[in-house]
């Protein structure tokens, strides 16, 4: 009885903590209608419930392609092999084994070999332009295009293009096709959700979800790219299809996948629309490309060299070489001006002024702003178009020729140029600068792949000719504070490219 009187009773301590209960629910209860009713961020959007509705609107024009091409293959002929040759034997039942010869061991033609391959598309045109990639169809001569209800019709190639990797096919129709349009892909953002429609693996339209991982990715497939990178699943078979924005606007055409096993892991690769739509234009308009023509040779501009050359950041295109046949050298262009703005549009870059100069209309007469020792100047030049068989403006690739074994600077033997250098190295005649004869090892000379039987022709755009030009130049620098030493360096054949090195 005295343990029971002295301790509280446990209907007591029940009652006496039930008011905070009630009071602890009250607050959880208004917490929780607040983070209900509660607004997002101004910068977060929520998920759609549901990609059906978008997705129905927009697979009516998303369409398989069916790609043959049959090639005439011919059977090779034993080699005819000296009597008595060692292995004659061996070779003979090597080759008629795998009926490389007639039954008798005489030539014979095979029979035709057909490749199919399967890709996608999409209609852009009600009358049947439709739009894919130009490896999907590559050189086939039979092509259909299969459409969501079954329909099967042949195609015919209006136009493709392989440096953007584009075809423009065309289908007749009894009646007007589902078609969609393109949107402004310069408008998207990493992070904004895009959907992707294909014939992945030849299993007809499948859709799928995902977002923009990244904009202007250059995965090295040609001279124009600037991809859109999504991790909505892309796989074989989906080449060719549209990628779509939530208002139902073909923002990319996806191209290509990286992965190590074949299938999606998260990254694929799709052409803008604002690089594909010029191209298809020309292909409906002329059956083929008619691109820009600068006529130069440019490289990118790195740290060092932007010092040098006074640009404060590094941007631009280097200009390293002007085609004598060219727009650019009559417009007054020269080798060591950086090109910032082309048309009205900034070169961050030296990757973005081939892309610039080719989606612009061939005759154009347009503005490129150069810095030239430190000062922009505005030049005026009227395009060219640029053929097959023409050099691209592309990036300059640094020699790898093998260094050989007379003043010393910046880890270089140097030498003026004699008939003995001429011999040594190959040099032309008209030849003029300083040549080297020897890279340190250890240099930075050496870490921007510089090469003995180089030429220097200028030090900081000043033309220089003997060994003594050059090291009286980097003390000048020097003297003015300057970090970095701008060359003009010129390979046995002429042609020259731009090198920064630390003077410091």
């Amino acid at each position: 009885m005295t343990h029971a009187l002295n301790a509280p009773a446990p209907t007591d301590t029940a009652q006496s903590q039930r008011p905070m209960r009630r009071l602890a629910a009250s607050c959880f209860a208004v917490l929780m209608s607040l983070a209900v009713v509660a607004p997002l961020p101004a910068f977060a959007r929520a998920a759609p419930e549901s990609f059906a509705d978008l997705a129905e609107e927009v697979t009516g024009a998303v369409v398989n392609i069916s790609a043959s091409t049959t090639v005439e293959t011919r059977n090779r002929t034993l080699p005819q092999l000296p009597p008595g040759t060692p292995f004659e034997d061996l070779f003979e039942e090597f080759f008629n084994r795998r009926g490389q010869n007639g039954q008798n061991g005489d030539s014979t033609p095979s029979r035709p070999r057909r490749s199919n391959s399967l890709g996608s598309g999409f209609v852009i045109d009600p009358s049947g332009i439709v739009v894919t990639n130009n490896h999907v169809i590559g050189d086939a001569n039979d092509i259909s295009v299969i459409f969501s209800d079954g329909t099967r019709l042949k195609a015919d190639i209006v136009g493709k293009d392989s440096k953007v990797d584009l075809a423009v096919l065309k289908v007749k129709s009894d009646k007007p096709l589902k078609a969609v349009k393109f949107g402004n892909s310069d408008a998207i953002r990493p992070g904004d959700w895009v959907l992707a429609i294909g014939n992945p693996f030849g299993l007809g339209g499948s859709v799928t979800a995902g977002i923009v991982s990244a904009r202007g990715r250059n995965i090295e497939s040609g001279p124009y790219d600037n991809y859109i990178q999504t991790d909505a699943s892309i796989n074989k078979g989906n080449s060719g299809g549209p990628l779509f924005n939530m208002n139902g606007e073909v923002i990319g055409i996806n191209t290509a996948i990286l992965s190590p096993t074949g299938g999606s892991v998260g990254i694929g690769f799709a052409v803008p629309a604002a690089t594909a739509v010029p191209v298809i234009d020309q292909l409906r308009e002329f059956g083929e490309t008619r691109r820009g023509w600068l006529g130069v040779r440019i490289q990118n501009v790195d740290d060092a060299t932007a010092e040098a050359l006074g640009l404060g950041t590094a941007r631009g295109a280097l200009i390293a070489g002007i085609d004598d046949k060219g727009p650019a050298k009559p417009a007054g262009l020269e080798v060591g001006d950086v090109i910032v703005r082309f048309d009205g549009k900034e070169v961050k870059d030296s990757r973005d002024l081939p892309r610039i100069v080719s989606s612009t209309p061939v005759g154009k007469a347009v503005d490129v702003v150069v810095v030239r020792k430190g000062k922009e100047e505005t030049k005026k030049v009227t395009l060219g178009r640029l053929e097959d068989s023409e050099k691209q403006a592309s990036l300059q690739q640094p020699s790898t020729d093998t260094p050989t074994a007379t003043r010393q600077a910046l880890g270089l033997n140097l030498s003026g140029i004699n008939d003995e250098m001429r011999r040594r190295y190959n040099l032309k005649d008209d030849a003029k600068g300083v040549v080297i004869t020897r890279v340190d090892p250890n240099s930075a000379a050496s870490d921007k792949r510089i090469q003995a039987g180089e030429v220097i022709v200028e030090v900081n755009q000043e033309p220089v000719s003997t060994p003594a030009d050059v090291t009286k130049k980097l003390d000048d620098l020097k003297t003015q504070g300057r970090k970095s030493a701008l060359l003009l360096v010129a390979n046995a054949q002429g042609e020259v490219r731009f090198v920064a090195l630390s003077i410091e």
